[in-house]
């Protein structure tokens, strides 16, 4: 069976009891290269290695097929920060500048 981007979001999102996850196919649908965005409460007080290796144990049988895989992890609290801070700075760059309007 081959790899998708859905099959390996799926289970990211069960077994780490995730509230948001975002798996991208980078291959051209071969199924060989992923990037995967993870926010998981599980993350909560580990390290950034921690989190990794939680995420690659969650697809270690897939791995075994997947040629690159990369990822971005967060906490929700990370999440919401991030998320209010490019919410500001799209505020700030929409601001009209300069006279006449």
């Amino acid at each position: 069976m081959a790899i998708t981007a859905e099959i390996l979001a799926k289970k990211l999102k069960n077994e780490l009891e995730a509230e948001h996850v975002n798996v991208e196919d980078l291959s051209d649908g071969c199924g060989g290269k992923f990037s995967a965005f993870i926010v998981s409460n599980k993350f909560k007080g580990k390290g950034l290695l921690q989190q990794h290796r939680m995420v690659n144990s969650c697809i270690k049988e897939e791995m075994e097929s997947i040629h690159a895989f990369t990822m971005k992890t967060l906490t929700p609290e990370q999440f919401a920060k991030q998320t209010t801070k490019t919410n500001d700075t799209a505020a700030d760059d929409m601001k009209c500048v300069g006279g006449g309007h």
